[in-house]
């Protein structure tokens, strides 16, 4: 069976967020505690495991997506690597549908290589910082907001880009402050530099101490930029280690994200499913 680490929301390879891509043949998944075992084993951000769907229906491929220690409702690099993986391969063109545990995912590749995923858009609400967060972070935060039952994450503005990049998070306790994990963002410190806006994500409660670029948080991070700037398109840069770039479209309650991707790794996967 074939395995691809695919390198997702970058156009060069060893930067991005890597993810896992495991084609099944078969119309059904194994069980979750073998899936489970492979993205352990991959030790990747996510690894995603998609296997085709009868026609006709209202998706075309079923879609899950495993961290190393539990399976989560929504990636988006390991969605966009799926579907590169499925049409550098020709086994999709155009618009490619997954059924998914958030619903109904669209992907759509464009003649420039890019891929657009078009995803539910997080609710925002304004929270109370929790206790404890200024110092796990080891920032104080200008506001917080909660993302909604299918994220699961903080929302956290920082004074500027200077202090996103600057963050050294305790995870041991950022795990205390909220469900899956913190994304923190500030504008960008150069409207000159080609990004609106930059964030880092820091995901200790599903294994994940930091992120290199993730796409869900970007359905949060679309919403809560878009009000302040006035307009829908806006760039994200994530500020990892790796760094990768998000284009965002907010569209209601659907937001569109658009990046490329780099397959680095094609192997096969010896233990079989």
């Amino acid at each position: 069976m074939r395995i691809r680490i695919v390198d997702a929301f970058t156009d060069r390879p060893f930067s991005g967020n890597p993810a896992g891509v495991v084609i099944l043949d078969s119309g059904a998944f194994p069980e979750a505690d073998r899936l489970q075992r492979v993205a352990s084993e991959v030790n990747l951000a996510e690894t995603a495991f998609a296997h085709p769907l009868p026609p006709n229906g209202e998706a075309d491929w079923a879609l899950r997506w495993f961290t190393p220690v539990t399976e989560v409702d929504l990636c988006g690099h390991a969605t966009l690597a799926t579907a590169h993986v499925l049409h550098t391969t020709g086994v999709a063109s155009g618009t490619v549908r997954f059924a998914s545990r958030s619903g109904v995912l669209r992907t759509t590749a464009h003649e420039d290589g890019t891929l657009t995923l078009d995803f539910p858009t997080a609710p925002l609400t304004p929270v109370p910082a929790p206790p404890g967060l200024a110092d796990a972070l080891g920032a104080s935060p200008l506001s917080v907001h909660d993302t909604g039952e299918r994220i699961g994450d903080l929302l956290v503005e920082l004074a500027d880009e200077a202090a996103v990049r600057a963050l050294r998070p305790d995870f041991r306790a950022l795990v205390a402050c909220s469900r899956r994990g913190v994304i923190a963002t500030a504008a960008s410190a150069d409207t000159t530099a080609g990004y609106d806006f930059v964030s880092r994500g820091f995901f200790p409660g599903v294994g994940i101490e930091e992120d290199p670029v993730t796409g869900s948080a970007h359905t949060a991070l679309a919403p809560f930029w878009s009000a302040r700037f006035g307009r829908e398109s806006l760039t994200g840069l994530q500020a990892s280690a790796r760094s990768g770039l998000v284009h965002t479209v907010l569209r209601g309650e659907r937001t569109l994200l658009t990046g490329s991707a780099v397959t680095v790794i094609d192997g096969e996967l010896l233990a079989g499913l």
